[in-house]
């Protein structure tokens, strides 16, 4: 009897932990859809135009039609790419938004674009572009996002 006690109390320490890391890998496997976007918004950064304002000016289908098992739908606005969870998303994360955005250096645009999980800092003499808009607990956030 005290041997399934002390299981017993070993099981609920170590289930939150693995709660949060399975809502972590949710949000590294969002991330993904995050390179469908990328691109168009790195071609107009080396040609020195403005960032696409949204999926449509960026040649991308409609933000509902890009989708996964955890993601709703993905946005593209001036440069940032926000991921809207959904679909079997983990209940934290149902509803939340996660935001890649770029960060370049304005006056050398040859210099390639980095990009940004969340409130990642921004590396120095570059100027992160477009709005975080990200709303998923920082607890939730990939080491990366953080």
């Amino acid at each position: 009897m005290v041997a399934i006690s002390v299981l017993a109390i070993l099981m609920l320490i170590a289930l939150p932990s693995y709660m949060d890391k399975l809502v972590r890998e949710q949000v590294v496997e969002a991330l993904a859809l995050a390179d469908v976007a990328k691109p168009p918004v790195q071609a107009a950064w080396r040609s020195g135009a403005e960032l696409p304002a949204d999926n449509a000016a960026a040649a991308l289908p409609a933000p509902e039609k890009i989708v996964n098992q955890r993601v709703k739908s993905v946005v593209l606005e001036q440069g940032a790419i926000h991921i809207h969870f959904g679909n079997q998303a983990h209940g934290q994360l149902q509803g939340k938004v996660l935001t890649v955005r770029p960060a370049g250096v304005k006056e050398a645009r040859v210099v390639p674009l980095v990009w940004l999980c969340a409130a990642a800092p921004v590396p120095q003499q570059m100027a992160a572009l477009g709005e975080n808009r990200t709303t998923v607990p920082q607890a939730m956030l990939p080491l990366r996002c953080r």
